[in-house]
């Protein structure tokens, strides 16, 4: 190893322990600010190094971020499994908010994962088959960022409950933002129809919770809103969040 190999190693590792140290301080001074206050802290803290992630469930958390900062990144892993609908949506975020979609894609095509691991492989390995549409290609996609904006909240399955408004990503070694994090369905629901926010049609049809068309069915009344995700193959989450 080179004397600058060295030293660009511990520029990062110093970079490191200085964003762990905003983590701590943010996340207790921000554990009950508006959504809106977290997003411009971290706006006025990451400038252009930040970014927030999108499904393309509904554009909710594009709303309250492109109002703060008009023109931020939105990151979208187009795993070429999605429903039209989804497709839609992401079309019409890209004609309707002031913000940059990016579509981050798998460095296999459908048909190529197909050829070189089997066909269907979301049904006998969801784990890799997650790994490698989603997972893999948004960690890519993150790595030229400081910090990343996500819409997921505590009461959205029992493995997020502990979800801070502010975290360290430790896998990723950045910052990680929810500002949404404490807010509730009834909150989201709220939100939604008092600033006409798009909304991916499939919530219409069944689909409170949405994701790839093959490992997504609708939710009967009364079931929990993530029951039609992953159904019956024991999976609660992709590994973005985890």
């Amino acid at each position: 190893m080179t004397l600058v190999e060295i030293a660009a190693g511990l520029e990062r590792q110093r970079a490191t322990l200085d964003l762990q140290g905003i983590v701590e301080s943010a996340a207790a001074f921000l554990e009950n600010a508006p959504a809106r206050e977290i997003i411009r802290w971290a706006a006025a803290t990451f400038g252009d190094r930040l970014c927030l992630t999108s499904s393309m469930s509904d554009a909710l958390l594009i709303d309250l971020v492109s109002r703060v900062k008009p023109g931020v990144d939105v990151l979208f892993v187009d795993t070429g499994y999605h429903f039209a609908e989804t497709i839609g949506t992401r079309d019409a975020v890209e004609a309707v908010h002031k913000v940059n979609v990016i579509n981050v894609k798998p460095t296999r095509t459908v048909e190529e994962q197909n050829r070189d691991l089997g066909p269907r492989l979301y049904g006998r390995n969801p784990d890799l088959c997650c790994y490698l549409r989603k997972v893999e290609p948004l960690n890519r996609a993150l790595e030229p960022y400081l910090a990343w904006i996500s819409g997921i909240r505590r009461d959205d399955s029992p493995t997020r409950a502990d979800t801070k408004v502010v975290e360290w990503d430790a896998k990723r070694q950045m910052v990680k933002i929810n500002p949404i994090a404490a807010w509730t369905q009834a909150d989201v629901d709220n939100y939604i129809a008092d600033n006409g926010v798009l909304i991916n049609p499939l919530h219409h049809d069944g689909y409170p919770s949405i994701g790839c068309a093959p490992c997504t069915r609708r939710v009967e009344p009364g079931e929990d809103a993530r029951s039609g995700r992953w159904a019956g193959l024991g999976k609660l989450e992709c590994g973005i969040h985890l």
